[in-house]
């Protein structure tokens, strides 16, 4: 079977996680930096491959099938790596939250299917997404910046934490800021999921079972 460039792009993607989780997880400036990176470029082809696809005609079913589960499976595979980092607080019940969202959103689409309907997707699952790429993003900066400064400068300095200077103000955005974008996040996700099952409640009420 030959795959064409946009279903190769998807694939890389998806060959990336395990890469993006190790180099997440370890504690070094320099595989947080490549995470960072790896992240970037695979949030770029989630953007490129599918507009790629459409522009040269080369829409595939394995392409329909990929390109969803690579993102879910990226992102998901981002905040439970996240929740494993002392360094930061990023709360499993919050992670539970945007992980399950996708489990009702599939399992809806799914429904659909079975009733010979196909469920479009709407802006707020793209801006649900936007959302999640921005904060995970951002995380990762944080992270890098964190053993930046624990590399170079052994730390930030521990008066930082006790005075008002800028370092205090800096100290506490990266201490706080994974907790409350993560949070945000969550909500956001949670609340497209609502649209979504709203828009689509007239499903439930079609009952085709035969005994």
């Amino acid at each position: 079977m030959r795959i064409n460039f946009p279903t190769q792009l998807t694939l890389l993607r998806l060959l990336s996680v395990p890469f993006f989780l190790v180099f997440t997880i370890a504690d070094n400036f320099y595989t947080r930096l490549a995470a960072l990176i790896i992240f970037v470029i695979a949030s770029i082809t989630d953007w490129y491959d599918g507009k790629l696809a459409r522009a040269r005609g080369e829409v595939t079913t394995l392409g329909i099938f990929l390109d969803p589960l690579a993102d879910k499976f990226l992102i998901s595979s981002a905040f439970v790596a996240f929740v494993q980092i002392p360094e930061i607080y990023v709360p499993a019940w919050m992670v539970v939250l945007i992980i399950g969202r996708e489990f009702l959103i599939t399992g809806l689409r799914a429904l659909a299917a079975s009733k010979g309907r196909i469920m479009p997707a709407m802006r707020a699952g793209k801006f649900k997404t936007t959302s999640q790429m921005v904060c995970i993003i951002t995380i990762l900066v944080i992270l890098t910046t964190n053993s930046l400064f624990e590399r170079y400068l052994g730390g930030l300095p521990a008066e930082s934490y006790r005075d008002e200077s800028w370092w205090y103000y800096f100290a506490w955005i990266l201490r706080g800021a994974p907790y409350w974008l993560t949070f945000v996040t969550s909500l956001l996700t949670i609340f497209s999921g609502y649209l979504y099952l709203r828009a689509n409640m007239d499903l439930f009420e079609q009952n085709d079972t035969k005994i």
